[in-house]
């Protein structure tokens, strides 16, 4: 969408968004499947068959391949907000304000993420709870709505407190912190590689005083 957009290299909310949200129907298949195999795991110690879901599936036309959409385009796009978006441009202002210690591009990018990891984790973990439980649902049973879901994580929340809601959020501060850093600089590295080929062989000339 960037490229289709003009934004040369640079990332908008628009795209950001737009990428997020056309993107969701075509995962959420593969993370219902998921999210089967280990439901039928905790329950039976028997991983399910791939082709046993998608025939389980078929019966429906395939529509249970796609419970939790909503859900994902929500997470989908904090994830694109925060991650692709903000991520660089706090990465940006982290390196311009310590530039006088000599900061590199890693460094900045660990710092990047540390900040905007703990938002991450808070607007998406109750997303993805919604998720879980409207995709571990039996597929020929009954299919669990946004809105019971809702219910049932609001129940959870009145029983537990924030807990409820917020179970793994620790884990999950760690863990977005090295996967948004190691995805970033490995962005990063792709885009300048492949923009630097392009340069060189003169199928793209970088606009006066882009970077």
């Amino acid at each position: 969408l960037s490229f289709f957009l003009g934004e040369d290299g640079t990332i908008s909310t628009t795209s950001a968004f737009g990428a997020s949200v056309l993107s969701a129907p075509f995962i959420n298949p593969i993370r219902m499947i998921e999210k089967q195999q280990r439901a039928y795991f905790k329950t039976t110690g028997v991983e399910k068959p791939i082709m046993e879901i998608l025939r389980e599936s078929a019966k429906q036309n395939f529509i249970p391949l796609f419970r939790g959409t909503v859900p994902l385009m929500g997470h989908s796009c904090a994830s694109a907000l925060l991650g692709l978006a903000g991520q660089p441009k706090l990465q940006k202002y982290i390196k311009e304000e310590l530039s006088q210690y000599g900061i590199g591009n890693f460094t900045s990018g660990l710092l990047a993420s540390a900040a905007v990891t703990p938002i991450y984790v808070g607007v998406t973990n109750p997303l993805s709870r919604l998720e879980v439980i409207m995709q571990t649902s039996k597929i020929d049973g009954k299919a669990i709505g946004v809105i019971e879901a809702c219910r049932e994580v609001a129940n959870d929340s009145k029983q537990f407190g924030l807990r409820g809601v917020f179970r793994g959020q620790g884990l999950g501060i760690a863990k977005g912190i090295l996967s948004l850093t190691a995805f970033h600089q490995g962005r990063i590295w792709l885009t300048e590689t492949f923009r630097d080929h392009n340069i060189s062989n003169g199928s793209y000339t970088p606009k006066v005083g882009s970077a």
